[in-house]
């Protein structure tokens, strides 16, 4: 039994990796054919009669983690100076004015047609309004470099706000102007509790000679996290000031008490520690979508009754983001594609306790809504003329 499960892991995460290593070519975001896989698996195992436990509980570990790594692994890419402020300032926005414009008016919709509460309503409503990192960031890596650090921070500023939003709504039972105070003061702390958890992972990566390093630093960052997380702090949001400051390392040396964390020694630190992290990322993401497809029920997928719904959703999220790129005047191809949904919209999904769920909102809709934006992301890559050779189109 023992070897099977080995065997067939490692085939599978063999497979996963065939499918990251074509879909450059092929356009296909992995994370549709990892599904599949996933599922297949599913249908083998019931045609052969083989018993395996239920794997749900490992999913939302699964997801943390890879979420974690993911948007670790997509800051270490940023640059962080003056001629990025633009940017950066228009990403936030991108991120920011679609997850608030969808998630209310989606909240109206469920609260109209489904006679909930306006509240719980919008809890519901959040998830899908979240770009995923764990899909959109993996998919631009063979665009133009504007093209790719706007998805990489467009994205992760979904992520960080989308999360933010959705505790915001689950924790605070009325919304009163002590809510906000208390929201604001929880900034506050984290971006206190990032700066010196920043500054001790990087003394400790430039300082430790021990021929184990990384592998600590990535269990300090995850045990932050989850330990932010416990008091109900904006955790991600120094995933992401972590990953920024050591990849900017060189950005700041103008500053004296740098030089303690030896610079020049901790930038060839990161470079080791970012390839590990790229390894280690693919491996967490490709068994939580292989998990995630094989969870997935047929019924769920060819559901008729979410459908119209799913369909819905999807021209809420391109056309609200149509409306975005033409104000701001920015490339219609390929950005209008990239708004996947995936990890983050199943980790706040199962985040929603029985009793603020919604019977409109359920995993049937979930998957469908995750497969139709990563088959128009598909599409729309496939039609984009890959320019990645000549990057003599405008900056963003």
């Amino acid at each position: 039994m023992t070897a099977a499960i080995i065997i067939t892991l490692c085939t599978l995460l063999l497979i996963a990796y065939i499918f990251d290593l074509t879909a450059q070519k092929t356009k296909i975001p992995s994370v549709i054919l990892l599904l599949f896989l996933g599922w297949t698996v599913r249908q083998i195992s019931k045609l052969t009669n083989i018993s395996i436990p239920d794997l749900t509980p490992f999913l939302p570990a699964l997801g943390t983690i890879g979420l974690i790594l993911i948007v670790l692994e997509g800051s270490l890419d940023l640059e962080f100076n003056k001629s990025k402020f633009s940017l950066i300032k228009t990403s936030f926005v991108f991120a920011l004015v679609p997850i608030l414009a969808l998630s209310f008016l989606l909240a109206w919709l469920f609260s109209y047609y489904g006679g909930y509460g306006f509240k719980i309503s919008l809890l519901n409503a959040i998830p899908f309004a979240v770009i995923s990192s764990a899909i959109a960031i993996p998919s631009v890596t063979n665009q133009l470099q504007a093209n790719k650090e706007f998805i990489i921070y467009e994205s992760s500023f979904s992520d960080i706000a989308g999360i933010l939003f959705f505790n915001f709504m689950a924790l605070n039972a009325t919304i009163s102007a002590y809510s906000f105070f208390y929201f604001g003061l929880n900034l506050v702390i984290i971006a206190g509790v990032s700066f010196v958890a920043t500054m001790v992972l990087s003394f400790l990566l430039s300082r430790i000679d021990h021929h184990i390093k990384f592998v600590p630093i990535v269990l300090l960052i995850i045990l932050i996290y989850e330990i932010a997380k416990v008091y109900n702090l904006p955790s991600l949001l120094f995933i992401m000031l972590f990953g920024l400051f050591i990849g900017n390392i060189d950005e700041l040396k103008r500053f004296k008490w740098i030089e303690k964390l030896k610079p020049v020694l901790l930038n060839n630190e990161v470079q080791k520690f970012k390839e590990i992290l790229i390894e280690g990322t693919f491996i967490v993401r490709a068994i939580f979508f292989l998990l995630f497809g094989y969870l997935m029920k047929t019924t769920e997928i060819l559901n008729r009754e979410t459908i119209v719904w799913a369909f819905a959703i999807v021209i809420g999220i391109f056309g609200f983001r149509f409306l975005m790129l033409k104000l701001y005047k920015l490339p219609l191809k390929p950005l209008l594609f990239i708004a996947p949904r995936g990890l983050i919209t199943i980790l706040l999904f199962i985040s929603i306790i029985p009793e603020k769920s919604i019977e409109l909102v359920n995993k049937s809709l979930i998957i469908q809504v995750i497969v139709l934006t990563a088959l128009i992301m598909m599409f729309g890559l496939i039609i984009t003329k890959d320019d990645r050779k000549s990057e003599t189109s405008d900056d963003i």
